[in-house]
């Protein structure tokens, strides 16, 4: 699919969350120039007002690019449980396409409209094994509790989920391996795309150096070389890893620049930025892997 680039980099005007979270992302679906993930992440990254709109525009595109058949409005993947990851540490259980337990984080709260939910799935005496489930977010036996604010990214709220014999629908595949695994890889990257866009948002009115503007549209056009290969790929992830080296080089150009520019931007920066870094760990790892597969000669 062609890039429609002239939409996402030409002059764009930023719109507040003024009706909520849900009419926001409603228009940059429906102002976005593809229905691609990749473009609704720059574009809605252009269209934020804040880091955080931008988050939740790189968020919902990385739902799309984990599952292309992803229904409208705000989705989460719910996963974590009592802050772990792995299938084995997990309680959530589906029986008979019915499933009970509850999950630490709900992306947007109450605001959600559809969430996917990991859950286990094995026999007894079976090893651990994840289906993925989409489930809606008034059925019955479904409950969102409000979470407190969090210290990044304030104006996304988010919940936490707890299930009750509640009806799911299975996605096809390996819950763990097809949709939880890669789902990071995907995050990681869309969310980076977004936030760049809105930095580069910002760089064409406050008229930052050219040079620095035109190396944030390098990371841009990076991503979207990366947002087309496989997820699960050692390439993939090495390619990513560059990418985000690349970004993080440009963080005292930027800095500077916010300093220097007009309103509150420096300092939603310097506070939600650090939503790039919460899935250090997982990157590192990934990269290790990636480096031992293609690269041995750079570890």
């Amino acid at each position: 699919m062609k890039m429609p680039w002239k939409r996402l980099i030409g002059p764009l005007q930023p719109v507040a969350a003024t009706s909520g979270l849900r009419d926001w992302y409603r228009g940059v679906c429906n102002g976005a120039p593809s229905t691609d993930a990749f473009s609704q992440a720059v574009y809605g990254g252009r269209l934020a007002t804040t880091p955080g709109l931008a988050f939740l525009a790189g968020y919902q595109a990385a739902l799309r690019a984990l599952w292309p058949d992803a229904p409208p409005g705000l989705g989460a993947l719910c996963t974590t449980e009592r802050r772990k990851l792995r299938p084995a540490d997990m309680t959530t259980r589906s029986e008979n396409g019915q499933l009970s337990g509850s999950k630490d984080f709900v992306t947007t709260g109450d605001a959600a409209q559809w969430l996917l939910v990991s859950a286990r799935e094995e026999g007894a005496g079976e090893s651990p094994r994840l289906g993925l489930f989409v489930i809606e977010s008034t059925g019955v036996g479904v409950s969102l509790v409000a979470g407190p604010d969090l210290p990044i990214v304030p104006d996304i709220a988010h919940g936490r989920l707890s299930l009750e014999q509640a009806a799911g629908r299975r996605l096809p595949g390996d819950g763990w391996s097809e949709y939880v695994k890669p789902f990071r890889t995907h995050e990681d990257l869309h969310v980076l795309a977004a936030l760049t866009a809105w930095l580069y948002g910002i760089a064409l009115p406050e008229q930052w150096p050219r040079p620095l503007a035109l190396r944030l549209l390098g990371v841009l056009a990076a991503a979207a070389e990366v947002a087309r290969q496989p997820a699960n790929e050692p390439a993939t992830h090495l390619l990513l890893a560059a990418l985000l080296e690349q970004f993080a080089a440009l963080q005292p150009e930027v800095d500077r620049a916010l300093m220097e520019s007009q309103g509150s931007w420096n300092a939603m920066w310097k506070r939600d930025r650090a939503v790039l870094g919460i899935a250090r760990d997982a990157q590192t790892r990934r990269l290790e892997q990636a480096i031992t597969a293609l690269a041995p000669g750079c570890s």
